[in-house]
């Protein structure tokens, strides 16, 4: 092993080539890069999804129709480009319904959210024999499955899974049955995977998991996310840790507390809101209010004051009349929110919203959706007004045309266009700037040269 990447294993399927292509969460990106990993080490090539390829790998969604959609079309589009190849459809869609994506030409491999590790072996063995192999457990293990990752492809942060699976049951969800119980991923395991990211030049985080408020529930002993979250802050050449999406219930006096002696966490938090009406959070099965939430908000303002607080809003969830809605339209003005992801509300056979009473149109879903949209873009111009002329860190990703690109540790996209070289040297690195106006939604700086961190 290099630099903390397996050595590869060339001699079985050195002239194989593989595509992949994934969809949904930021967990489905991770399981993707690490059966990517696998592949790679086994002596496959990897090629771009639109081209021909021997193999093609699909990670799933489930969350929506929309996911459904795109997922199954992908998999007629692998079809397409090459007829006689073989694809694995993995992921949350196939945990759902396995027999159906089995049935669909070309199919080799079906593997839901378990038996990530042994998908070459998996593929091969159904090459070999020809046939379809459906690697889909109806009872899914309450052991964390541990597939690490040594890079990730394409970007300049890494994502880092510690958690597995939900126990909420939000009553429009179906992710609980297709991913299954928590299963939270010990703390020696976090460090060691973090530490060979920081080798391999990462210098940013994100922590990330099915339902991330619910880490270490399983483990026994107290263990909660905090102590994940300062298992990887001790890890060198780690600079920043940004957490995925929480819950308001985590956000108390002491576990904020306690992040703000972390200098590395990111001032960006992610509280899924859902909705702002109290009515249908009780309908949602949320366990939080309205006013919990803006406490949780206040609570982290009080101890970041420039933080962010980016969410997720769903709107037309059934019985959401027009009165509800201008009450979300009022707790996410009062949140003051950065940048909202928005959503009409989808049904999903087998969740109890499905059969709520109360339906709202998909036409009065879509415009309220719109609303949204547009409110977040005004409060996202808002909270970029706000940091003209202060002084931030940026992560630089790419260089472009007009400067260096990246992000600030509170999740706004900026170009540096002054006061740096566009030098390639940059990318991966951590600069300090000086905010000197907004386009858009992006903001625009002056770096100051002389602060590029050292390698980690």
């Amino acid at each position: 092993m290099e630099n903390g990447i397996p050595e590869k294993n060339v001699s079985v399927n050195a002239s194989m080539t593989i595509a992949f292509q994934t969809f949904g969460c930021k967990v489905n990106q991770y399981d993707t890069q690490a059966m990517r990993e696998l592949f790679l080490a086994a002596g496959y090539t990897e090629v771009p999804f639109d081209s021909f390829a021997d193999v093609y790998l699909i990670n799933t969604c489930t969350v929506t129709g929309t996911g459904d959609k795109k997922s199954l079309n992908a998999i007629r589009r692998a079809q397409k480009q090459n007829p006689d190849g073989s694809i694995i459809v993995a992921g949350c869609l196939s945990q759902r319904e396995p027999e159906k994506i089995a049935g669909m030409s070309g199919v080799r491999l079906v593997l839901g959210t378990q038996h990530r590790n042994e998908v070459v072996k998996l593929l091969q063995e159904a090459v070999a024999e020809e046939k379809t192999i459906l690697a889909v457990s109806s009872k899914i293990d309450r052991t964390f499955e541990n597939t690490p990752i040594h890079t990730n492809e394409g970007h300049t942060r890494a994502v880092l899974k510690i958690q597995e699976g939900c126990n909420r049951f939000c009553t429009y969800c179906i992710i609980p049955t297709v991913r299954g119980p928590i299963r939270s991923r010990p703390a020696d395991q976090i460090r060691e995977e973090a530490a060979i990211l920081a080798e391999n030049g990462f210098k940013e985080i994100v922590l990330t998991g099915i339902h991330l408020t619910s880490y270490g529930l399983d483990l026994g002993k107290g263990i909660t996310l905090l102590d994940a979250i300062q298992a990887l802050n001790t890890v060198k050449g780690i600079e920043r840790i940004r957490l995925g999406s929480l819950e308001p219930v985590i956000i108390t006096e002491d576990f904020v507390e306690a992040l703000e002696h972390l200098p590395k966490v990111c001032r960006q938090f992610h509280l899924a809101l859902q909705s702002g009406s109290n009515p249908i959070l009780e309908r949602m099965h949320r366990r939080y209010t309205k006013e919990s939430f803006l406490d949780a908000c206040s609570l982290l303002r009080n101890h970041f004051p420039d933080c962010a607080i980016t969410t997720d809003v769903m709107c037309g969830f059934p019985g959401e009349t027009e009165a509800l809605f201008e009450e979300t339209k009022e707790t996410c003005i009062r949140a003051g929110f950065t940048r909202m992801h928005v959503f009409p509300y989808s049904e999903r056979e087998g969740t109890p919203a499905a059969t709520m009473e109360g339906c709202v149109p998909v036409s009065v879903r879509q415009a309220r959706a719109l609303e949204l949209i547009s409110l977040g873009d005004r409060l996202k111009t808002e909270a970029g007004m706000r940091m003209l002329h202060k002084k931030e860190k940026v992560l630089v990703e790419t260089v472009q045309k007009d400067g260096l690109m990246g992000y600030t540790d509170t999740y706004f996209r900026c170009i540096i266009d002054e006061g740096l070289p566009l030098n390639r040297d940059y990318a991966g690195q951590i600069v300090d700037v000086v905010i000197t106006g907004l386009s858009g939604d992006t903001l625009k700086a002056r770096g100051i040269q002389e602060s590029v961190t050292d390698e980690a």
